[in-house]
């Protein structure tokens, strides 16, 4: 209530430099210095703190998606990367009237301890790198352009939750094919266990022997087979010797 008489009344210089502190930048005040109280070197820096996180914020926000798969599952994954935002030197000096690189890059080490931003100096493309600024008092016109921004976010957000949804949806469907086939496989191994059971047992009766028995007996070999074996090994060698006795003798 009390903002239109300053407008309005003798104090409307004041007011206007309110303003241009709450809304502008230094080029705003160089435009009507004139008509404005002076200022500080030290208001004139935070006005030029200011103006740099202005000129940040009107840089469209760049974002990378990219595909990302996980280790066990193709599930396409979108990773959002935030680009940060570069404003080049040549702007900063011709918003900020500062005569060379040095005094730029003072100014911004100053906004920087100060928390106004964060970012980097990228002497060798001379241009700041902007990756966080604080926020600045908001128009009453600019009401719908923050709503727009808002809802395209929203928009974005319903996106990656779809996307989220669709990834929880094929994990579950993956988990029961991989349960279902557990199952199977046990089920398989039971059965496979039930016949050589029911088998072992019929052979077994066929044969008067205990199941158990008859199982040992298949798997060890009947006690005359190693001598049979030694014996055909020990006639062979036997042989072998004779005919290199008929052999010598020839010779």
């Amino acid at each position: 209530p009390v903002s239109p008489q300053l407008a309005d009344g003798e104090f409307s210089p004041v007011f206007r430099l309110l303003t241009i502190f709450a809304y502008g930048t230094y080029a705003d005040y160089l435009a009507e210095a004139a008509n404005l109280p002076p200022l500080t070197e030290a208001q004139k820096n935070k006005l030029r703190h200011l103006s740099v996180v202005t000129l940040a914020a009107k840089i469209k926000v760049g974002a990378l998606f990219f595909p990302e798969f996980f280790f066990h599952w193709d599930y396409l994954m979108l990773v959002t990367v935030m680009l940060p935002q570069c404003i080049p030197y040549s702007v900063l000096l011709e918003q900020l009237q500062l005569k060379n690189v040095r005094q730029l890059e003072d100014l911004v080490i100053e906004a920087v301890y100060a928390d106004v931003l964060r970012g980097s100096l990228d002497q060798r493309n001379q241009r700041l790198e902007v990756d966080y600024s604080i926020g600045r008092d908001i128009r009453r016109e600019e009401l719908s352009t923050i709503t727009r921004t808002l809802q395209e976010w929203c928009q974005g957000c319903e996106v990656v939750l779809s996307g989220i949804e669709e990834q929880v949806s094929r994990a579950n469907q993956h988990k029961e094919q991989q349960l279902a086939l557990k199952q199977q496989i046990e089920s398989e191994v039971a059965n496979l266990k039930k016949t050589i059971k029911v088998t072992t047992a019929a052979a077994a009766a066929a044969t008067s022997q205990d199941p158990e028995q008859h199982l040992t007996e298949l798997r060890e070999p009947a006690p005359g087979t190693n001598q049979r074996q030694a014996s055909k090994k020990t006639s062979k060698a036997k042989g072998l010797r004779g005919s290199a006795k008929i052999w010598s003798k020839s010779n």
